[in-house]
């Protein structure tokens, strides 16, 4: 009875950087981002939520005193970087940083764990990362540009962001050399605007991206996909102690990209609750 053939790497790559996805062109669903960031979020926000619920005053628990850690230097920076009075940019640096840092995380499982195990059930493509896909990490950029627009409101109304808008950031007392830097400051508040969702979803989506495109390739280049299989003992020990040693330093990537994406919505925030 034949067998069937092995990958080629390029089909190997390929394979692994494939959502898991119903519909066509713009009404594609990726099920496996929605799936993951929401499995993520429910369990960690609700561990969370369980360890606040159980809080003490006295000597905290390992779980709880890593909370108050955490918790605790997001609202740190917070506090020193935004500086009008709102309930809500605590928590949403909170939610920003452990979200993503808790997606960013699951790239230190095995390439191959999460989708050969399902793949061992019939699902044939799984991406587990939700952070390596461009749709998660624009969602979450335009959240956050609407809640700019939002705060812009809310601290400037609407005739006092206009004037800004129309006035910043060249102004001049002359009335009628104003009205000709207005459509100028309308340009360059457009671009400034516009690149703010783009440039967190580019960043944080390029960098995770390109580490779970690092992991696969350390799995061909040590040697576990042979062209037959998945690889001998000596392959594997291989294997291992490439992704080992990309593993460390790959914690500080994706805690990095997480603190990046709070710190940048945090001004972003404060920006838009200061007038220019």
């Amino acid at each position: 009875m034949a067998t069937a053939a092995a990958p080629s790497p390029n089909e190997y790559i390929s394979h692994h950087l494939v959502n898991l996805h119903v519909g066509e062109g713009f009404w594609t669903w990726h099920l496996d981002t929605l799936i993951v960031s929401g499995l993520v979020g429910i369990v960690v926000f609700g561990l969370m939520a369980w360890v606040a619920r159980g809080a003490t005053a006295g000597v905290p628990g390992k779980l709880q005193a890593f909370v108050e850690i955490v918790v605790g230097m997001v609202h740190q920076q917070v506090k020193d970087t935004f500086h009008a009075k709102s309930d809500l940019v605590t928590p949403l640096a909170i939610t920003v940083f452990i979200w993503i840092f808790c997606m960013n995380a699951i790239d230190l499982i095995p390439v191959d764990f999460i989708s050969g195990l399902l793949h061992l059930s019939g699902v044939e493509h799984f991406k587990a990362v939700p952070t390596t896909d461009p749709n998660a990490t624009f969602a979450m950029s335009l959240s956050v540009f609407a809640l700019i627009i939002v705060f812009n409101l809310k601290f400037k109304g609407f005739g006092g962001l206009l004037h800004e808008v129309l006035t910043a950031p060249f102004h001049s007392d002359n009335i009628f050399m104003q009205a000709l830097l207005a459509p100028v400051n309308v340009v360059l508040r457009f671009i400034e605007e516009v690149a703010k969702p783009i440039s967190l979803a580019l960043r944080l989506f390029g960098n995770m991206f390109a580490g779970e495109v690092l992991f696969i390739l350390m799995v061909l280049l040590a040697g576990v996909w042979d062209g037959a299989n998945l690889g001998s003992g000596a392959s594997f020990v291989g294997h291992v102690i490439l992704s080992l040693g990309w593993g460390i330093f790959h914690i500080l990537i994706i805690t990095l990209q997480a603190f990046v994406f709070m710190m940048l919505t945090i001004v972003y925030m404060s920006l838009a609750s200061e007038s220019h």
